[in-house]
Parts: structure tokens; sequence; C-alpha cells
């Protein structure tokens, strides 16, 4: 009896201690491989950078490496327990077209995200308008896009919907044109406006002297004439330079004095009757 104890007590121990080994193992390697591949990130980086390649390349092939380098971590450390590799392989294989059938909108995303790197619609630090979100492209991942919006707000664009939207990208061409629309009151000098807003529009911020601005009259409203102001702006700076050009704007017709536009509307018969004698009623109540 002791010695079928004793013999179980041993392959016990035994079992436990290559347990523990593989266990420690495993945890040894899974450390150092986290380091190695860090370290192999770090050169990426700095030979993207050394060789000058851009920003958006760059990052896409981190985020690739990065992948690949922990899938292959996974599969080492899956090695010292005894799982063989190319069964795991087979098996990842397998379960890659699963998932990919169940989720093709994952592949689309992917492969939309690979042709962005090769035709460069856009690039990192680019100001876009994608999808209706406007802002600074941070990165393009391997299915999503990066978006830091003016709101301080980071959003995350499916790269396969990228593709079926409209893309404007505000920073492609060094100048950008804004467009101004100005309403004026009824008898308002226009030719005096325009020629004020083509000499302050170049010296708001951000705004370029060549080519110059120039304003065009595009129509009389019900509420006045009605101006459109052409503003060349640097594109790097697009957001930031509409909103100084609307100020400078805005301020220039204050400093003209004219009241704020608005429509005359004039009631006749009973509608007339009936505001006269509201009105009548609002003053009478004021007085009281």
């Amino acid at each position: 009896m002791n010695d079928i104890v004793k013999k179980y007590t041993e392959i016990g121990l035994q079992l436990g201690l290559d347990i523990g080994t593989k266990i420690l193992g495993a945890i040894v390697l899974w450390i150092v491989g986290r380091v190695l591949i860090r370290g192999v990130l770090r050169l990426l980086d700095q030979a993207t950078k050394v060789r000058k390649i851009d920003d958006t390349l760059a990052r896409y092939l981190h985020s690739v490496a990065s992948v690949l380098l922990n899938i292959l971590l996974i599969v080492t450390v899956l090695g010292v327990f005894g799982v063989q590799t190319f069964t795991f392989a087979g098996i990842l294989a397998a379960a890659g077209v699963a998932i990919g059938l169940a989720w093709s909108g994952l592949l689309a995303n992917l492969a939309a995200g690979v042709f962005m790197i090769m035709l460069r619609p856009f690039k990192a630090g680019d100001v876009v308008t994608i999808c209706g979100t406007m802002g600074i492209v941070h990165s393009i991942g391997l299915f999503v896009t990066a978006i830091d919006t003016f709101a301080n707000e980071r959003v995350f664009i499916g790269n396969n919907k990228i593709f079926t939207e409209i893309i404007t990208n505000h920073t492609e061409n060094p100048v950008a044109r804004l467009d101004i629309k100005v309403q004026l009151p009824h008898g308002a000098d226009v030719h005096k406006v325009i020629k004020i807003l083509e000499e302050k529009l170049p010296k708001a911020d951000h705004a370029v002297s060549d080519p110059p601005p120039f304003i065009e009259m595009t129509g009389v409203s019900a509420a006045g004439p009605t101006l459109v102001a052409h503003s060349y702006v640097d594109s790097r700076k697009y957001p930031w330079a509409l909103t100084a050009a609307n100020l400078a704007v805005y301020a220039e017709i204050g400093k003209l004095g004219y009241p704020i536009p608005a429509q005359e509307v004039v009631l006749r018969g009973e509608l007339g009757r009936l505001a006269t004698a509201k009105a009548d009623d609002v003053r009478g109540f004021a007085q009281v």
C-alpha cells in the first residue's frame, strides 16, 4: 500500500513539476517575447523615420508588424505546452475562413485599408471631411481610420465605409478658398462694403494675399443685397481660417453701422387690424 502511495506521489510530483516548468517557461517566454516585439517595433519606427517614410504608411506598417509578431508569440507559447504549431496553424486558418465568411465586413475594411495606403487619398495630419465628420487624420489602421475632430473627440470610421463615401481633403492643395455669405440691409453701400472686405480679408488670421480675395453680389433678397466673399487661406489651417474670416466680415460690417438685415412684413385687412390691436395691448401692459 505504501509503495502504491509512494508511486502515485512521485507521479504527481513529476507531473506538477513538468506543468510548473512549462508554465514558468511560458511566462518567461511571453515576457521576453513582448520585450523583443517592442524592440523590433521600435527599430521599425526608427527605420521608417531614417528613410523618411510617410507617417501614414509608417503607422500602418507598425500595426501590421505588431499583429503578426504577437500571433507568432502566441503560437510559440502554445508550443511550450506541447500544442502542435502546424495543427494550430491549420485550426487558425480554418477559423479565419469561418470568421471571414461570418464577418466579411472586417475583410472588406482590411482590403480598403490596403488600398487607401496605396492610393493615398489622404494621409496622417490632413484635415478631411469624411462621412460628415471633419477633423485631422490621426491614423489609418488595419480596419478603421481614426480622426480627431475639432471638438477633441476621436472618431473611428470603417475603412470600407470611407471608400463608399465622398472624401474631402482640405489640405491636399496648399491654398483653399472660403465662401462667406454676407447679407446686407436695404440701402447699404454695396461698392463700399466690397472695397473694405477686399482690403481687410487678406489681413485675417491664416489668410493669404495671393490670390487676392474677390467679392461678388449674388442677388437681392427680401432682407437686402446678398454678397459672397471669396477669401483664400492656408489649407492646413482651414477651420481656424474660416472662423477668422467670418469674424473679420462681422467686425467690418458692424463698423459701418448698418442695422441688422430684416424682412419687412406688411399685414393688411383683418390680420393687420388684429396685429395692431395686439400691439396696443402690449404697449398698454408695458405702461401699467
